[in-house]
Formats: C-alpha cells, structure tokens, sequence
C-alpha cells in the first residue's frame, strides 16, 4: 500500500470526509503493520500534542487497514516502547504441548482396549498401573500415570481409531407403519381412535400371573360413536377378525385409523388389513399426550366404570364379547348421551371449551348437515332410526343391566365350578 501524495494532516482529514463510504483491505498483516509504522512516522505520531490530530491518524489507519481501534492501540504503544511496529518473531506458530503419549502408548491402550472389551477408563487405567507395577512390562511405564480423561482423548485418535475393535449402540427401533401426526377430522365422521384396555393379571404359584381378557375400544372422534370388543389375547389370532370387518361395524365409512405406539395396533397385518379396506393409519406423536385423549377418557368412563378393574379370567372373552355387541354397544350409541364441547376463544386468544351440549353418537350424527351421505355403503337412515325407538333409553339401559348382570353371574359361576374341580 501507499500513500505518498498523503502528507499533511487536513489531507487525512479531506480524504475521510471523501471517501466515507469506501472500505480498503490490505494483502497481509506484514504489509499492514509495515504501513502503519511508516504512517506513525511520517506525522511523528508519537511528538503529537493534540488528542484530535492523534484521533484524526487513528481514524485514517483505521479506514484504511481496517483494523480495530483496540488492537491498534496495542501497536502504537508497542511503537512508543519498542520504536517501530512489526509483527513479532514467534508470531503464526502455536503453543504446542510436549508430546508425551506417541503412537506406541496409543497402540498399547488399542491392544488392552481390544482384550477386555473396552473397559471405562477408570478400569482401564487400573490395568494399565498393574501391568507395569505387578506383572513388570516395562511397556507400560508412561501409561501408567495417564489421567482418566486423556485416555478418552486417545481413544478418539486416527491411530487408535484404524486399530481399535468397534463398538457401536443399539439404535432405537423405528417402525416405518403409520403417520406419526394427530389426524385432522374436518368435521366429518369417520376418523377412529382405538386403545386396548387390559383387565388385570391374577397371581397364581410359584409366582406365575394369569393375563386377564382384553378390551378393544374404537371411538369416533366427531360423533362419539364407540364399539367394544373382547378378546382373549391382543395377538394376531384374535385382533384380525375385528379390523377386517372395521367398514362394516360403523354406520358411516372408516377414514382413519389413529392409535398409541403400542405393538398390538402398529404391526404389519393391521397395516395391511387397512391398506385393503382403504383406511389411513396414524399413530400418536412422542410427547403429545392429548393425541389419542379421547378413547383414553372412554376407557375409564365406560369400559371400566361397566366391567370394573378386578381380573376375568380370558376363557370369558366370547361370553363378554357377545355381550357387547348384543346389548352394550347398542346402549353406547342410540341410548347413552355424551358430551360435547362448544368451543369460544377468550380476549388473551385461549381457546375454551364448555361441555353444555349431551346427545347420543347417533342423534350427533343426525345434525350434521346432509348427515345421510356419510352413511357407509348398504346402511340406510330407516335402520338406524328403527334401532333408535326400538327402545326408550331407560328401557334400553335396563336390557343391558340385566344382561350385564347374567354375564358376571355367569362369569363368578365358572371360577367357582373350576376351583372345585381342582382345575
């Protein structure tokens, strides 16, 4: 860089007011601390008395090199102490600790390593210290006082790394089955959300347990409407039946299947039997527990409030599936009233819901407008409003009572007749 024609001070100043918006960058830091030695010269920076003049020649070496005005208030006082500003002889080469663990410690430490399946470094070190101080290989003098962390600083070396026997995790299983998202409903029926509720294990001897039956609940998420069923094990065997016929149990046509992670419902034969019958399938995201919250709820306000958490032995299954599709699954949705929700949205923008509208699924399904085209395939409104009137509610409900009553009657009958038998 030069700037011979630069000589006088009302220059510098006449060049700043110029060349305001203008940036320059010099080649290297030699030639920039070559330049600024030579600038600090010619206007006998250091003989100044003015601190505007000083501020003036800072501003132009600063405009110029682009330096900052800290660093280079270093090298003029490094100029006033020393006589000249240059870069110092040591400067571009970095302090360097004395290598004290070569390739011939770290190939040891790979050997070791590879032998006892690579210890933590704790235990490793410990080996280290007694092959040397017990058993006297003289190989391990220096690795002997190696601290703990700097053993995993080696482990992470080329030359370990090329030598060393590999370890690697396990890594996490991911099922490449069903979206993992919450299902948008748009308002329409069709969109199902499915749990299994489990009824209690029964110990037997020697400490063996006996699983009880299995509940499956599907609820629909816009009209409520509910199917149970029981089955003796939430295997391949039993749950198979149910979803192939998952467009015939409901009124309307399944869209979506929705679900927990749980292996019962995200597996390759429910993936396939929804594929066939056209039904998308999701499944809850990690850390959204509200995702499947509605046949959650179900689980305990009809599954367990009717059948109770003490244990059924899974010989029961059929008595209590019968049961359900013959009097409590009728009771849930053209007798049962549920709850739902008007939603309104507060001056701070929170939505707020208020439970203050109790109609039955089918009476939900009813005021939807033009509701009839949502019926599935082979359904019909006269159907249904026959099974509606059939019976009053109460009438109903006393129907299933009874029948509910006969089933544990029945149930209690069993064990008893087993535990006699000696069975």
């Amino acid at each position: 860089m030069t700037d011979k024609g630069v000589v006088t001070l009302d220059q510098i100043k006449g060049f700043l007011k110029i060349n305001e918006a203008i940036h320059f960058a010099s080649s290297s830091r030699k030639e920039k601390y070559e330049w600024i030695n030579t600038v600090l010269n010619k206007f006998d920076y250091v003989r100044l008395k003015g601190k505007k003049d000083k501020g003036l020649i800072k501003k132009y070496v600063h405009k110029i090199t682009g330096i900052s005005y800290r660093q280079l208030k270093r090298l003029i006082s490094k100029k006033k102490k020393v006589g000249v500003v240059s870069l110092s002889q040591n400067w571009g080469q970095k302090n360097r600790f004395v290598s004290v663990y070569g390739p011939a410690e770290i190939l040891l430490l790979v050997e070791t390593d590879n032998l006892h399946g690579r210890l933590n470094a704790h235990a490793t070190k410990q080996i280290m210290i007694a092959e040397y101080v017990l058993f006297g290989d003289v190989r391990f003098k220096r690795l002997k006082d190696i601290s703990v962390s700097h053993i995993y600083n080696l482990r992470v070396k080329r030359v370990y790394t090329s030598h060393s026997i590999t370890f690697t995790t396990t890594n996490p299983v991911s099922t490449p089955i069903g979206v993992r998202k919450r299902p948008n409903n748009m308002g329409i029926p069709g969109y199902l959300r499915v749990d299994t509720v489990h009824q209690g294990d029964r110990k037997m001897a020697l400490g063996k347990y006996e699983k009880g039956v299995y509940h499956l609940n599907l609820v629909d998420e816009v009209t409520q409407w509910e199917m149970v069923f029981c089955v003796e094990t939430i295997s391949e065997l039993h749950l198979k039946p149910i979803f192939e016929q998952l467009q015939q149990m409901f009124p309307f046509v399944v869209i979506n299947f929705h679900s927990d992670n749980g292996s019962e419902n995200i597996n390759y034969m429910v993936a396939d039997i929804l594929g066939r019958l056209v039904i998308n399938q999701t499944k809850s995201r990690s850390c959204h527990c509200n995702d499947n919250a509605l046949v959650e709820s179900k689980n305990g306000s009809v599954v367990r409030k009717h059948m109770g958490y003490s244990h059924i032995p899974k010989i029961h299954a059929q008595d209590i599936n019968e049961f359900y599709q013959q009097f409590f699954n009728p009771y849930l949705n053209f007798h049962r009233p549920c709850g739902f929700a008007t939603t309104t949205i507060d001056s701070k923008g929170k939505e707020r819901k208020k439970y203050d509208n109790y109609l039955t699924p089918y009476a939900k399904l009813k005021t939807m407008d033009n509701w009839t085209q949502y019926l599935a395939p082979g359904r019909t409104q006269k159907e249904l409003d026959e099974l509606s009137i059939s019976h009053s509610h109460n009438g109903w409900a006393k129907l299933m009572q009874e029948a509910k009553s006969r089933l544990f009657r029945n149930i209690k009958f069993k064990d008893q007749s087993k535990v006699v038998a000696g069975v």
